[in-house]
């Protein structure tokens, strides 16, 4: 399996991809944009995208989804642990300005503010690493991945500095080619995009399928259509499969509301929703 993700290597993205899936090919992408075009255009790549952090929320590729609309495959929530890492011989007495992806810094806040360290945001958490190793400079510092520390041969100089110990990040698996798993006794997780049609109280109407059918929503997200601040898509997950029946009315009756919608995927629940 080739997989895409956003950053360099040692990032997050490509961390998780390994442990999912061990004898996979990752591949890097500048963007989350390029991973998703890519993946749209062949069918033999997948896209390992950070959806949602436990602390910080969403990551904001909301639209990405909605533009592409490719079919989610897995969902997999992985442990974002974050680490100080300087230069060889430096101390945390020596730094004075850390580098980060915008998540890693506000996710790590409580230590920034303890040593008086100054935030710089970067595109990514293992780009910063890389630069942190190429300016060979002891006032400065990354927070990345124990493993960007071994690629470009920095010291850990705290570990675990995240400010939630129990920090996690939901990743998505998407491609072009529809696919899903066959329904029998498991849980999962159907996810889908609407839109709505303009009239009064439409959203509170739309969703009264899911309580009459007995359907657990674990996700509903609105993010405006491109250039309008009055037209709103919806993101939504809930649990179930679409061929069960109350899942199946669920939709129906959501569909009589809707202008548009679009089924982005069915898949396994990850077993960190049982805990």
């Amino acid at each position: 399996m080739k997989i895409l993700y956003q950053g360099v290597a040692g990032s997050y993205s490509e961390s998780c991809a390994k442990k999912m899936y061990p004898d996979c090919e990752t591949i890097s992408c500048k963007t989350f944009d390029e991973c998703f075009e890519k993946a749209s255009k062949d069918n033999s790549l997948r896209a390992i995208i950070p959806e949602s952090n436990k602390t910080t929320g969403n990551i904001g590729v909301e639209y990405l989804l909605f533009k592409y609309r490719l079919n989610i495959y897995a969902e997999h929530f992985f442990p974002i642990n974050h680490n100080l890492l300087g230069i060889k011989g430096s101390k945390i007495s020596d730094v004075k300005n850390v580098y980060s992806h915008g998540q890693a810094l506000s996710q790590s806040s409580e230590f920034i503010k303890k040593y008086q360290l100054n935030e710089n945001v970067r595109a990514d958490t293992a780009g910063s690493a890389k630069y942190i190793s190429e300016t060979k400079d002891k006032t400065k510092a990354a927070i990345a991945s124990k493993l960007s520390a071994s690629i470009y041969g920095l010291d850990i100089l705290r570990e675990n500095i995240q400010d939630d110990k129990n920090n996690v990040t939901r990743f998505l698996v998407m491609g072009k080619e529809i696919s899903q798993p066959k329904y029998k006794d498991g849980n999962y997780i159907t996810s889908f995009l609407f839109k709505l049609k303009s009239k009064p109280a439409a959203l509170y109407s739309s969703l009264s399928g899911f309580a009459i059918n007995g359907v657990n929503m674990t996700k509903l997200q609105s993010f405006p259509e491109k250039n309008s601040f009055s037209s709103f898509f919806f993101l939504c997950d809930i649990e179930g499969h679409i061929e069960d029946q109350k899942i199946k009315n669920s939709l129906e009756e959501l569909g009589l509301h809707c202008q548009d919608m679009h089924v982005l995927g069915v898949f396994n629940s990850d077993k960190f929703r049982e805990n």
